[in-house]
């Protein structure tokens, strides 16, 4: 455990009514480090997801991150430690339709607690390529600045750790390559570990290390 950004100890979770979906005896994730954590659907990816987000509270184990027991926590708790700590990037992207993408980034600064630094967001933006639209809002901006802006969300408050679900699963071999590749440029240039969940196989050659899960029987996963 010792230097490692993430680390789950004997970590199992059971929906009610079904055996687990997830069951690790130990993983651990070394800061900057980047973890490929694929396998079919239903196998439990998302689940393993939000419990190293806080999201879910295993039934049995610890999830650690920076040292801190997540698990321990209340849920109160998890949310300020996931908001100062933890930056997510889901399937469906969640931005604030009335918001432009300067203010989704804002008001996640301002979720977090921390002090509203305009200039900051609007540089991260610029960093991954949105610098010309900050004004524009989510309906008036393409699927890929869409996702750049919610990249940009998620590392907004300098996270130790990044959550990736299925960032690529609905895309072609080049856009899912050049996604992949921007979520591994971002998280090296912000000193950010990077977690990222998928089914989709053409990923694996970007990612020395991966944590293939299967599908348990008669556990309902999401």
């Amino acid at each position: 455990m010792s230097g490692a950004i993430l680390h789950l100890e004997a970590v199992g979770f059971a929906y009610p009514g079904s055996s687990e979906v997830v069951a690790l005896d130990a993983l651990d994730l070394e800061a900057t480090g980047n973890l490929l954590v694929i396998g079919p659907s239903g196998c439990g990816k998302t689940t393993l997801l939000h419990l190293i987000a806080g999201l879910l509270v295993p039934t049995r184990g610890n999830v650690v991150i920076c040292g801190e027991d997540v698990t321990a926590m209340t849920a109160a708790g998890r949310d300020r430690f996931r908001g100062r700590n933890i930056g997510m990037v889901l399937q469906q992207f969640h931005l604030l339709p009335s918001l432009s993408a300067l203010q989704n980034l804002t008001v996640a600064q301002r979720a977090a607690g921390r002090a509203v630094d305009r200039e900051a967001a609007a540089a991260l933006l610029a960093a991954l390529g949105v610098d010309s639209r900050p004004d524009a809002y989510p309906h008036q901006l393409s699927v890929g600045q869409q996702q750049r802006v919610a990249i940009a969300r998620a590392l907004i408050n300098r996270p130790a750790l990044l959550l990736a679900d299925e960032p690529t699963s609905n895309l072609d071999d080049e856009a899912a390559d050049a996604v992949a590749q921007l979520l591994l440029e971002a998280s090296r240039e912000h000193g950010t570990a990077l977690v990222i969940a998928t089914h989709d196989g053409r990923l694996r050659k970007r990612f020395a290390t991966e944590l293939r899960l299967a599908r348990r029987e008669h556990a309902i996963a999401a």
